[in-house]
């Protein structure tokens, strides 16, 4: 994809890679919207509970499937025939969403919206590879996951002020519009820096044998399972932390219901601070292996601490949030060690394949404490106390544990520090082009 007479950076380099986060910023917008809005859907939609989270399930699992194709499609076609088609489909999703009258509207706008928000987060790594070269991918990428971060920290928030003042529905018709403009610049701005080979044709039926045949390429490299494993715990781990279980934990700890809201918003200000010095430390040091084994090692013992330390005092276990959301930045040190070791035609494919994995353990983990609750509570354990909380958590203990384990036998794939191998070479040489 590279072209000799390409200069990677400059003032359009950053425009088109800023409309690219501006998009996942809006999709993580949106996403976290349907929860700040449901118990109004529910309201006026006349839903059951049952109802209400097959909608939220609906999404995740269209995102997850769709994931896997996101990467493969953005090699096989370029930015230019991807993105701009994915920003106008999330576009319709919320269309349909605010304008919903019955349960199956509901459903189709969650699967519409999923199909477009697939390519979101690893479009905008994409684009940062290609408009600033392979060289500056994980510097690029980490910025992508810090701006995601800080959406996640303070969207909750400006939702729930502009509901104070919209009804629902208008509020996110408004959404829809601002999608709109969004659309019309990914359409004239969001593409690769150098026009993509068209290849030979050969009709549908080959290109799809051609994605297919992408992902079955990336998945035969055993690095980039061990990536998208690491990647799976830490992340996951985070979505059940920051989603659901660190407000429920820091009740426990004696903090009040603000406090304990507060504390679930620095796990993801840790991860965007996280995000600004891990990449650009890896590649200062040439390292990706270190930096991963010790952000698993910091995220262990912050977990152990929080659980297992007696009387611990909520500001402490606050600062253990944020220092456990910045260790938690490691993983994304998954992305660069998985794209070191495929093709440089193959970097969005191994990235929706590390990501995609991430995202269904990441519905697996949030729902395993909850299952552990269940069976603590029947097994005798009283309700709303740190014991059950310990118990619940070993899920997540075991996961962060095993994604240490991983971590050490890893082999380090930086760029030239493992020039026996052959898509290692492969990959150093893309970097330098």
């Amino acid at each position: 994809m590279a072209n000799s007479a390409f200069q990677p950076g400059g003032a359009r380099a950053w425009w088109v890679w800023a409309l690219a986060v501006v998009f996942v910023v809006y999709l993580f917008s949106v996403q976290t919207g349907y929860s700040i809005v449901n118990p109004n859907i529910q309201q006026s939609v006349a839903l059951s509970v049952t109802q209400v989270a097959a909608i939220a399930a609906t999404y995740t699992w269209v995102f997850a499937i769709c994931q896997f194709f996101g990467g493969a499609l953005l090699d096989r076609l370029g930015a230019h025939k991807v993105l701009p088609a994915s920003v106008a489909l999330v576009t319709l999703g919320v269309f349909i969403f605010a304008n919903a009258t019955s349960y199956g509207m509901l459903i189709a706008s969650q699967f519409v919206m999923a199909l477009g928000a697939c390519t979101g987060f690893v479009g905008a790594g994409y684009i940062g590879g290609q408009w600033f070269g392979m060289a500056k991918f994980s510097l690029m990428f980490g910025l992508v996951q810090f701006c995601a971060s800080l959406s996640s920290a303070f969207s909750v928030n400006a939702l729930q002020y502009a509901l104070g003042a919209l009804p629902w529905r208008e509020l996110f018709n408004y959404v829809g519009v601002a999608g709109i403009g969004l659309t019309v610049l990914a359409f004239l701005f969001l593409r690769n820096p150098t026009p993509l080979d068209a290849g030979d044709g050969g009709g549908a039926a080959r290109f799809i044998g051609s994605v297919l045949g992408a992902l079955l390429e990336v998945a035969k490299i055993p690095h980039v399972w061990l990536s998208a494993l690491i990647c799976s715990a830490l992340f996951g781990s985070l979505l059940a932390a920051g989603v659901v279980w660190t407000p429920k934990l820091m009740l426990t700890l004696g903090a009040s219901a603000g406090t304990a809201a507060f504390s679930s918003s620095l796990l993801w200000l840790g991860l965007a601070a996280g995000c600004l010095v891990l990449p650009a430390l890896s590649d200062r040091t040439r390292r990706r292996k270190p930096l991963i084994v010790v952000g698993c090692l910091v995220q262990l013992a912050c977990a152990a601490a929080l659980l297992y330390v007696p009387g611990i005092p909520v500001p402490l276990a606050m600062a253990i949030n944020f220092v456990f959301g910045f260790a938690n930045s490691a993983h994304m040190l998954t992305f660069s060690s998985a794209a070191d070791v495929v093709p440089p035609q193959l970097i969005g494919t191994s990235a929706a394949f590390v990501n995609g994995l991430a995202f269904i353990a990441g519905g697996f983990m949030i729902a395993a404490p909850g299952a552990r609750v269940v069976s603590g509570e029947s097994a005798g354990l009283a309700e709303h106390t740190l014991a059950l909380a310990e118990y619940a958590a070993e899920p997540l203990l075991i996961a962060l544990a095993a994604a240490l384990v991983l971590a050490l036998i890893m082999r380090e794939s930086y760029p030239g520090s493992t020039p026996s191998k052959a898509h290692g070479d492969v990959q150093g040489q893309g970097t330098a082009s």
